[in-house]
């Protein structure tokens, strides 16, 4: 495989399937499937222009040259910068750091909270479960989960996979629904809190997007 690079053939990502929105999904603060899906729409737009546009100049797909972790954070961040682009009444937070990502308009001064009680955490991840967060707290969680190739792919030496959106699950879940991950004397990962399964089952029942390939729980 010359320089390391995954031959690449087809396109960059693969389209939303059209009939894949749960219409009985509820969704807070006026939020609703096709803001959701507009802001995947977005995405996929964006990550397929700038895909393209690498691979005319020869350079590696945008998901390769990132950390996992780093490219799951645009997936998130995008998406929450999204979503209020489609729905009116919701905000992203302006509060630098601040919690959570999104917030209903007008309840917070200046659209901004350190830690507000009312909005939606967004996240975007790789995994089917076990989603993870630097906190234990109340919070309506919406996740977005995707597939694509990473940086790990380039060592096994697999074939590229365009980006696509598995799921989108979301529910209100509470502090009991999280457990802390502990980490050993020697190690400096950051801890993180987890979903647990009675948060995993809650955001499962209210899930709101799945594609033709997207598992079921177990």
């Amino acid at each position: 495989m010359p320089n390391g690079k995954i031959p690449r053939s087809g396109p960059a990502t693969l389209a939303l399937n059209a009939k894949g929105f749960n219409p009985r999904c509820l969704l807070p603060y006026g939020l609703r499937t096709s803001h959701v899906a507009g802001a995947m729409k977005e995405f996929l737009a964006f990550l397929g222009l700038i895909n393209n546009s690498l691979a005319t100049n020869g350079i590696d797909p945008l998901e390769l040259l990132l950390m996992p972790a780093n490219f799951s954070s645009i997936v998130g961040e995008f998406m929450g910068a999204a979503i209020p682009r489609y729905c009116p009444s919701l905000k992203r937070n302006r509060y630098h750091n601040g919690h959570p990502d999104l917030i209903p308009v007008g309840v917070y001064e200046n659209d901004a909270s350190l830690h507000a009680e009312q909005g939606i955490e967004i996240k975007a991840s790789r995994h089917l479960r076990g989603w993870q967060g630097h906190n234990a707290e109340d919070v309506w969680l919406m996740v977005f989960v995707f597939d694509s190739s990473s940086p790990r792919d380039v060592v096994r030496a697999m074939p590229y996979k365009p980006f696509r959106f598995v799921k989108v699950v979301g529910a209100e879940i509470s502090k009991q629904d999280w457990k802390f991950s502990g980490r050993s004397k020697t190690s400096r990962r950051t801890i993180t809190a987890s979903v647990t399964r009675t948060g995993f089952d809650k955001m499962e029942a209210n899930w709101i997007y799945r594609s033709d390939h997207a598992s079921r729980p177990k």
